[in-house]
């Protein structure tokens, strides 16, 4: 194979679909010998959503949404309720999730702000349960024939400078690239000898669906104690208990029924009574880590292999799938030939700032939550701000992932942007035009400049052409996004980062637009075809 990766969760089969999508052959690894039904994540942020989207998945991502809160029932700030009055159309569901505990209010988030109107296609698509995430991911992978082999364990690892011979429980592999998608106690960062440095633990949290005698007992929401925290719901049964002991003794044991009623007995100051688990709980910690490289020699990390920390906020399956999206395209590209030189460099440097802000965002939330009376000073101050529009809207801005960027060069404001919902003149967005992945180019310039320029590029960019000039008289459903209207040309990559962009007040015709254009394409997509012959793109 020319990749092999080492973990089937959420990450490692983005990861494999991407480099599938991309022309390489390749291969997953799974030591469990069935899918993980551990309760997780309960849903997903935008970049992952929309990452779903690009690939033609938000259909499935939709349905999923729809039989959760079907099965959940309603619950605060989720409702599928009418606008205050009556009629209309019902509204969609609102996510805002909270901090450190602190529920954000979705009645004083500002959803005219640009940075949340410019991503609001898949709003239907959010509410996707790890478990269920998993099983739409599978089917993806399975479709574009990925292999799946489950019960095997990497245990050995030889770098041998043109490949990587891996030693597994079911016998030796070898493979062009290796890379770990296997969680934080990853397998293949320990054998590669990549650091893991990073913050100890001071905290035993865990999270269960159970079946609970007298629930009455327990307050809706999150609650504190001088012992810790924890929160009953949303749905029926489901609690979360953080308990600063520190730590657990034995990370690796399995949770019972005993230690999650025990956990939520001492935080909650009552006797309540759980009778018995619906699935698999789990134990987690604040143990916040990012290793020391995201990619040695022939091996790579992505996920939490290359950083851990605190689930709170739902951060940690997102980044994730944004490890995968970003270096899938970027390996395919080395392993298919192409790539610039430098592109696989650029993994690290544009991850690693991002997993170094959610160390420090869920870092934040455990210095408010803890049971002291200087934490429970700070924490009235932080329930405060976020009391206000400005800081609820902040919040949930951080915690949605709208304002996540790549530090690109270009003045435009949206390169380094996850592309907005770019509405086209037939009615579809852009994004619907790139399900089989490779980049993407808009092109609304009147004589077609961008797209004749692109055409030395065919079979890595795909050409969009929609006219010149941004349409008009779009629908409130088909509707250009505050802040990104003037748009003429945009060149989006695989992972859905916009690499260069044109407004209409320049001139398109100046050859300066152009060779910006030719100088992204040169950038990321590689040297153009050595053939003299091609076909206008789109």
């Amino acid at each position: 194979m020319d990749v092999t990766v080492v973990g089937a969760g959420p990450v490692g089969l983005v990861l494999a679909a991407e480099l599938a999508l991309s022309g390489a052959t390749v291969q997953i690894l799974e030591r469990r010998a069935e899918p993980d039904e551990a309760m997780k994540a309960g849903a997903i942020n935008v970049p992952t959503a929309e990452a779903l989207d690009r690939r033609g998945l938000l259909p499935a991502a939709e349905q999923v949404q729809r039989e959760t809160l079907a099965r959940v029932g309603s619950f605060s700030r989720m409702a599928d309720d009418r606008p205050p009055g009556g009629g209309g159309r019902p509204r969609e569901p609102r996510f805002t999730g909270h901090f450190a505990g602190m529920v954000l209010d979705a009645d004083l988030v500002d959803e005219s702000d640009p940075d949340l109107a410019a991503h609001a296609a898949v709003a239907g698509a959010r509410m996707v349960p790890q478990p269920e995430l998993e099983k739409l991911l599978a089917d993806h992978v399975a479709r574009l024939g990925v292999p799946v082999r489950r019960g095997v364990e990497v245990t050995a690892l030889e770098d041998t400078g043109d490949g990587v011979l891996v030693g597994t429980t079911a016998g030796p592999v070898r493979t062009g690239w290796l890379v770990g998608c296997d969680g934080g106690h990853s397998a293949v960062r320990r054998l590669a000898g990549i650091d893991f440095p990073g913050t100890d633990l001071e905290l035993t949290g865990h999270l269960a669906v159970a079946d609970i005698a007298d629930p009455s007992m327990l307050a809706n929401g999150w609650a504190w104690s001088a012992r810790g925290a924890y929160r009953y719901g949303p749905q029926p049964g489901r609690v979360v208990t953080v308990e600063f002991d520190g730590g657990p003794a034995d990370r690796s044991a399995p949770v019972t029924l005993e230690d999650v009623q025990t956990s939520l007995r001492r935080v909650s100051g009552t006797d309540v009574t759980l009778t018995a688990l619906r699935g698999a709980a789990t134990r987690w910690t604040d143990n916040a880590r990012q290793a020391a490289a995201y990619w040695s020699g022939r091996g790579l990390l992505a996920g939490d292999a290359a950083h851990v920390h605190p689930p709170f906020g739902g951060q940690g399956l997102n980044l994730g799938v944004g490890d995968a999206m970003n270096l899938g395209w970027k390996l395919g590209a080395v392993v298919a030939g192409w790539a610039p030189e430098g592109l696989l460099d650029t993994y690290d440097a544009e991850r690693r700032p991002l997993g170094a802000w959610v160390l420090d965002w869920t870092r934040a939330q455990i210095g408010v939550m803890r049971g002291d009376a200087k934490s429970a000073a700070l924490r009235e101050v932080v329930a405060d701000l976020l009391s206000t529009r400005a800081g609820t809207t902040y919040a949930v801005k951080k915690i949605s992932g709208v304002t996540q960027r790549v530090d690109l060069p270009g003045g435009h404001p949206l390169i380094g942007r996850y592309v907005p919902d770019l509405w086209l003149r037939d009615g579809s967005r852009l994004v619907d035009h790139g399900h089989g992945g490779g980049f993407l180019l808009l092109d609304r310039t009147p004589d077609g400049a961008f797209a004749r320029l692109a055409a030395a590029w065919t079979g890595r960019v795909s050409g969009v052409t929609d006219g010149h000039g941004t349409p008009t008289g779009v629908t409130d459903d088909h509707r250009t996004p505050t802040g990104v209207t003037g748009v003429t040309g945009v060149l989006v990559r695989p992972d859905g980062v916009v690499a260069w962009a044109s407004s209409d007040t320049a001139d398109t015709t100046d050859p300066a637009a152009v060779t910006g254009l030719e100088a992204a394409l040169r950038r990321w997509a590689g040297a153009p075809s050595p053939s003299p012959e091609h076909e206008p793109v789109g």
